[in-house]
């Protein structure tokens, strides 16, 4: 009988745990690394984000390491758009179902747990271990293939910034998020913005302060609940806002307080939102700079060692692509593993990465580039909104992006992105365009 080929995955988070199940079932020997227990890793840290995905290809991808065990309540349908002026006038607002697979939020940390649960069941070896960069050395001489998908134990340093792929230098957005409870899930939850009510995400903007997301997220302790998750801009006012938060109650409070600073006509349904008691850690803020590294690095004994989730690649979360990057990534990293007969060396490792980039990555981060506005996207902001505002399918064409991102690839100057907009909605842009105008006034909770 052939011996079984051994992997290691450094980090037990959604993309480590996916691995370690994956290459697990795959035939694999497999050891999942964490320098916390179960416990804590569930109970004991922040959720890191709303890990949403978004329509077919990250939920396919990730049915390929575990089938959907979460019911429709994980699921919603579209978004509610309202967009306000820098002085806090109206500017435009457009609601729309995605036109593709739902999206599915669930607590990145039930997720995980799940995954390491069933990985446990099956045969597979945790150990709560602080790897550090000697040791890291030590187990990549044991296995056949070692993942790195964590950033502790400076380990993440190992892995060169691919400045050719690596666009931002600074964060392009401040963040806080957090998860709270207070509101149902049923149709009469926001329904002055939209009829299909809790279904429907809200994206509340202002163009010189930032963006909120709020949408349905099923919980680890409580099932339905909420994520209210900020894009502070850098030099708002917003961001200094952000700053002061310094746990869960401070943090809704803040976003209480922007909303009826802000976008006044929400503030009665964001009242009601209230504190999950049981999860003192359901807050976060901080900032990340944009970035990709290199697919390999090397141990001190020259070992070569794989980059895996936001080790390989971290996205300003605005356009959430960071969990989709995951389940994609992994799925693809397993397949090829269980059908490669060879050495796991860094050109194979290379070669993996570098598949992933062009048929997902690159088109993620150049869709986040969409979402942040970047200069080289504010033709194609302009002209999206402006359909997503007259017709229903306008919008849908915009929130496509955020499951097909590599579609902003074939779609690289205004010319491209109007022929999109019209094959999207049936219409010539210029119809389109000529019908716009700027909201006048936004509904509100009636009293």
């Amino acid at each position: 009988m052939a011996t079984k080929r051994s992997a290691a995955i450094i980090g037990a988070g959604i993309a480590g745990s996916s691995a370690a199940l994956g290459l697990l079932d795959a035939g694999f020997k497999v050891t999942l690394y964490s320098d916390k227990d179960r416990k804590t890793l569930l109970h004991g840290v922040p959720a890191t984000g709303t890990a949403i995905y978004f329509g077919k290809p990250s939920q396919e991808a990730d049915a390929q390491i575990i089938e959907n065990i979460y019911g429709e309540d994980s699921f919603t349908d579209g978004f509610s758009v309202r967009a306000y002026n820098p002085d806090k006038t109206p500017l435009l607002t457009f609601d729309t179902d995605f036109r593709y697979f739902r999206a599915q939020g669930v607590d990145p940390r039930l997720r995980a747990d799940d995954r390491i649960r069933r990985f446990i069941e099956r045969g597979g070896t945790f150990k709560v271990e602080d790897v550090t960069i000697d040791t890291l050395d030590k187990i990549a001489n044991e296995n056949d293939l070692t993942l790195v998908a964590t950033g502790k134990g400076g380990l993440i340093d190992l892995f060169e910034i691919d400045k050719s792929r690596t666009v931002y230098s600074e964060p392009q957005r401040y963040l806080l998020t957090v998860n709270v409870a207070g509101l149902p899930y049923d149709k009469k939850t926001f329904d002055y913005r939209s009829k299909a009510g809790w279904k429907h995400n809200l994206f509340t903007a202002n163009n010189e302060q930032g963006e909120i997301f709020t949408g349905g997220i099923l919980h680890k302790d409580i099932g339905q609940s909420w994520s209210l998750l900020g894009f502070a801009k850098p030099n708002s006012e917003w961001r200094q806002r952000f700053d002061k938060a310094t746990d869960s109650a401070s943090s809704l409070q803040i976003f209480k307080d922007i909303f009826h600073d802000y976008f006044p006509e929400d503030a009665a349904e964001i009242d009601k939102f209230t504190l999950i008691e049981s999860d003192p850690f359901t807050w976060l803020k901080g900032a990340v700079t944009p970035h990709v590294r290199k697919a390999v690095a090397f141990t001190k004994s020259k070992k070569p060692v794989a980059a895996l989730g936001d080790t390989a690649i971290i996205f300003d979360p605005i356009a959430g692509q960071g969990a989709q990057n995951v389940s994609i990534q992994v799925a693809a990293f397993v397949k090829a593993a269980k059908e490669h007969k060879g050495a796991f060396d860094a050109d194979w490792i290379t070669r993996q990465f570098d598949a992933h980039w062009a048929n997902h990555g690159y088109g993620a981060t150049e869709t986040t580039r969409l979402y942040l506005e970047d200069p080289k996207y504010a033709a194609h902001s302009q002209a999206l909104f402006t359909a997503a505002t007259v017709h229903e399918r306008g919008g849908a064409a915009l929130f496509r992006f955020q499951s097909e991102p590599s579609l902003i690839l074939g779609l690289q100057t205004k010319e491209a992105i109007e022929k999109y907009i019209e094959e999207e909605t049936g219409e010539p842009f210029s119809a389109l365009a000529s019908r716009f105008k700027p909201a006048e006034k936004f509904t509100a909770r009636s009293k």
